[in-house]
């Protein structure tokens, strides 16, 4: 018996030092300092001019644009008019700086937490709810395939290529990871200029999605492969083989990309189901949770489910990007059809001017950072980035068009796969990523940075403004829209948000409408038929006639409200007053 108490205890002693040593502890999260007095003033000091410089360039931003609307100079896209005046500002601002009449050097740096915690996820989120849902889905498998393996593609391409060219010391020598690193934040693909002329000269619409498709998913992608670069470069990886560091930044991206979107799709679902029970029709006892009857807390409601997935995927080292897109992408596809039409109409508009006043913002300061980023620049290094860039570019494309056509019934063209890859513009993701790089020595950083910033300015202003002339060339174009186009070209996106409610987006169908529009089509496949059968009857409600009644009567409600506080202001002539009547 003791001999048998004495091997238990040696045993128990070894398995629990086993276990010790396998069993590393966390490591307790550090608390970050909390600045007081002094410090704390100088902080909010200077967080408050940043802020208020940033806003000054908002508004003057604003004014240009409505400048452009105004004098009805649609040929120039909003986004070239912004860089350019950024442009200008930064050389202004320079010139003051240079008379030591003003020192604005703190507040005309951008700063990437900024741009990733506030600037990105609107935009992201407009991005996935104000897609076309039909020509999306239809076009899934493709818009994912250029997107996924297409990014992939140009990011190994660049990446290689400017390793080995610095291994043949033909350019300024970067090591593997930050190769790869540079390769994917160059990779994601920005064409705001693109689609606008897209939309003005009513190009195929297979087109316009695959392009607008293909730069939504793919920035999410970028920023992925981005981060999976830079977690290669941790100490722990240096002993590890090419093979292992390859598996492990598979997994990586591979949890970061399925993950995200898992977390982003199931989060966009709840918000669906929560907005379905809020009609009240399941049980007498939860009419009184019927948000539909207070539009103010159930547009507060979807704004908290916007940004909700953002937040939760980063506190769980997830992509927010990815999370908040697939978000958006089911919320516009399920949860909105259950929203009031007020709501329906607030977050539509809400969300494109936020997304428009963070797009502009960043694409001023993109302007800005000419005079206020401390530059490196190689001529050699420029030349063969933008080379690799446009050949990584043609390799996504082309090749994987060919591949597509053998399953497509709407085949890509061969004058669609060289608009798709002219079409290939860097925005402003490139840019505050190429920031946000923890790269060493300086020198690195800003070499990285200059090359961006030039690569940025050069597709958006080159091959942005050579896309026009180039569909007219090959006449790529709707032949029954050519003869209006060539008089009226509209390249505003801002007038023509604020001129239009997409009416899909208010699309209240009842019971037998939907069946009409949806179940009885013969044409339906895959997802679009099983999405139809199953999801969108789960998801959304069918709205009766007297949901619909009692929706006008909202809309009229309101209406009638904003009529009676006009006429209660200034009295115009009875012209005036009839011409609002």
């Amino acid at each position: 018996a003791n001999a048998t108490h004495e091997f238990i205890n040696v045993t128990l002693h070894a398995t629990l030092a086993a276990t010790t040593k396998l069993v590393v502890p966390t490591p307790a999260k550090p608390i970050l300092p909390v600045q007081t007095g002094v410090q704390a003033q100088q902080e909010e000091q200077s967080s408050g001019m940043t802020i208020f410089f940033s806003l000054l360039v908002l508004a003057i931003c604003i004014i240009l644009v409505h400048l452009l609307i105004k004098y009805r100079l649609h040929f120039l896209p909003e986004s070239v008019a912004v860089v350019s005046l950024g442009i200008l500002m930064g050389a202004f601002i320079k010139i003051i700086e240079a008379q030591k009449l003003a020192n604005w050097k703190e507040e005309e740096m951008f700063r990437p937490n900024m741009f990733f915690l506030l600037l990105l996820p609107p935009i992201i989120f407009e991005s996935g709810y104000s897609l076309h849902k039909g020509n999306f889905f239809q076009n899934i498998g493709s818009i994912t395939l250029f997107s996924v393996f297409g990014t992939a593609i140009s990011a190994f391409i660049v990446g290689g290529g400017i390793y080995f060219l610095g291994q043949a010391d033909v350019i300024y020598k970067l090591n593997m990871t930050d190769s790869f690193a540079f390769g994917s934040l160059i990779s994601a693909v920005d064409p705001v200029a693109t689609i606008a002329i897209f939309n003005a000269l009513n190009v195929d619409p297979v087109l316009n999605m695959l392009v607008f498709g293909e730069s939504i998913l793919n920035d999410a992608v970028s920023i992925v492969l981005t981060n999976t670069a830079e977690g290669l470069t941790r100490e722990s990886m240096s002993d590890v083989s090419g093979w292992q560091t390859f598996l492990q930044a598979l997994g990586y991206f591979l949890k970061m990309f399925f993950g995200s979107a898992a977390l982003g799709t199931l989060t966009g679902l709840i918000s669906a189901l929560i907005s379905f029970f809020n009609f009240g029709d399941m049980h007498e006892y939860i009419e009184h949770i019927d948000l539909r009857k207070t539009p103010s807390l159930e547009f507060g409601m979807m704004i908290i489910f916007a940004y909700l997935p953002y937040g939760l995927a980063e506190g769980i080292s997830l992509s927010g990007i990815m999370a908040i897109l697939f978000s958006g992408i089911v919320m516009s596809h399920y949860t909105h059809h259950n929203l009031s039409p007020v709501t329906q109409i607030l977050m539509q508009q809400t969300l494109r001017t936020v997304a428009f006043m963070c797009e502009t913002c960043v694409f001023a300061f993109l302007g800005l950072s000419i005079f206020s980023f401390p530059h490196k620049f190689e001529m050699s290094f420029v030349i063969w980035c933008i080379v690799l860039v446009l050949f990584g570019r043609a390799v996504n494309i082309f090749p994987l068009s060919y591949l597509l056509n053998f399953f497509r019934d709407h085949k890509i063209t061969p004058k669609m796969m060289f608009i798709m890859w002219f079409s290939g513009l860097r925005g402003a993701i490139p840019y505050a990523l190429s920031l946000h790089l923890g790269l060493e020595p300086i020198e690195k950083r800003q070499l990285i940075g200059t090359t961006t910033i030039i690569i940025v300015l050069f597709t958006i202003l080159l091959l942005g403004g050579g896309t026009m002339p180039l569909i007219r060339l090959i006449d790529i174009e709707d032949s029954k829209a050519r003869k209006k186009n060539k008089k009226d070209i509209n390249l505003s996106k801002t007038e023509k948000m604020g001129n239009t409610i997409e009416s899909e987006h208010l699309s209240e169908l009842t019971e037998e409408e939907y069946e009409a529009q949806y179940i009885k089509r013969q044409d339906l496949k895959g997802f679009m038929w099983f999405d139809a059968k199953y999801l969108n009857p789960f998801f959304t409600r069918r709205l009766t006639q007297e949901d619909l009644h009692h929706g006008r009567i909202q809309m009229k409600t309101l209406t009638n409200k904003w009529y009676e506080e006009v006429r209660q202001g200034p009295s115009g002539s009875e012209d005036d007053e009839q011409e609002l009547l």
